[in-house]
């Protein structure tokens, strides 16, 4: 018999939990202030490697991509194991300046809700079981990945699943303000770097010839009337504009960078495709197109009622939260795509993501800690 989250917490003293709570968010801000923007995560990478190693877990390596993994061994170790996932890297330059700001219940800080207090939360959940000496019905691998924001691409899950597919049957990601979200579905995602290039020149001498930056804006204005379905939800961004060389020169380059995102792989498909068609319309002679793909996401979901879904939902009831699901775009996609039962939970609320003025709560984080410690317990017991 599977036991519910609030069986396995009975089994735990709570008392102590305001100081797991502070110890995490302790944690969290070491993990922030080490700048990790995607692609150069080591010195962060270097971080949770030493305490993954202060904390006993056995097995602790950095693979090439500075995805730090550590596995905690369970009672009956030759059935699959549970992945534990929280991703390391940020959106922020590493000359960005991290310092926090403490404001009542509120700490601020750049990237120390996504995703440094998700990392913290894996930490602080190794050290809960090993200091209290509690042993999961079977192994769980902590996994610090890296590569998940922007070009990333889900590069970090990618390596780590290809590395321990054979060895896990689930995985439960972390995403440090998801608390009360439970997502169950990752919805697909295509990128694409546009180039238009032509033999430019002088804005003077030379008026009349095709401009990249004109061809690249011209297309933009036909890619924003795209009207993609409402249903399944279907969307397209312009994150970036670049190119040209100065205010008077007919610029011989210019690029754009075009997000592409549904809940259906079909009708992401059909969005691309509509893309592609305006790039093909606006080519000629002298302006030229040229399309890269610089993410593919892939998509993948658990349906509303499987048991990893309904013991995350469980153990947010038995806290008096109620659950909401969700789908979106995180490091959960890539098991899903493999068939790979997986749910993206949080450890606190928080704010203004992605932004110099990031946000968490604080109050909600000993809760969080007690939903993750709740939700991966009850699912090493599980046959899933």
């Amino acid at each position: 018999m599977t036991l519910s989250p609030r069986q396995i917490e009975s089994r735990f003293d709570w008392a102590g939990l305001p100081a797991v709570a502070a110890r995490v968010i302790q944690h969290a801000i070491d993990i922030q202030q080490i700048p990790a923007p995607t692609f150069d995560e080591a010195r962060r990478a270097a971080f949770v490697q030493a305490r993954f190693e202060a904390v006993g877990l056995e097995q602790v390596y950095v693979d090439e991509l500075h995805n730090v993994y550590g596995c905690l061994r369970g009672i009956e170790p030759t059935r699959s194991a549970v992945l534990l996932s929280a991703h390391t890297d940020t959106v922020f330059e590493a000359a960005t300046d991290l310092t926090i700001r403490r404001e009542n219940d509120l700490i601020y800080g750049p990237g120390l809700g996504d995703n440094s207090i998700g990392v913290a939360g894996l930490i602080g959940l190794a050290e809960m079981l090993q200091e209290r000496h509690l042993t999961p019905a079977r192994d769980l691998w902590f996994v610090a990945n890296t590569r998940e924001e922007g070009l990333g691409d889900l590069g970090g899950m990618k390596a780590v699943i290809e590395r321990l597919r054979g060895r896990i049957s689930c995985v439960i990601n972390v995403e440090g303000m998801a608390f009360g979200h439970v997502y169950h579905a990752g919805i697909a995602v295509r990128r694409l770097h546009i180039t238009a290039s032509t033999e430019g020149g002088h804005s003077w001498l030379n008026f009349g010839r095709p401009s990249a930056i004109h061809g690249i804006v011209q297309l933009g204005a036909k890619l924003t009337a795209l009207q993609p379905p409402s249903t399944p939800r279907t969307t397209y961004n312009i994150g970036l504009i670049d190119g040209g060389t100065s205010i008077n020169t007919i610029a011989s380059n210019a690029s754009l960078w075009l997000d592409l995102r549904s809940e259906d792989a079909g009708a992401l498909a059909n969005l691309e495709r509509q893309a592609r068609s305006h790039i093909e319309a606006s080519i000629t002679p002298e302006l030229r197109f040229s399309v890269e793909v610089v993410g593919d996401r892939p998509a993948g979901s658990i349906p509303h009622n499987h048991l990893l879904v309904q013991i995350a939902l469980g153990s947010l009831d038995g806290l008096g939260v109620k659950g909401t699901l969700e789908t979106g775009s995180t490091d959960a996609n890539v098991p899903l795509s493999h068939g790979i039962p997986a749910v993206t939970v949080g450890i606190t609320r928080g704010g203004n993501a992605h932004r110099l003025d990031e946000y968490i709560e604080t109050v909600p984080v000993g809760q969080g800690m007690r939903h993750l410690f709740g939700v991966v317990m009850a699912t090493a017991e599980a046959h899933i």
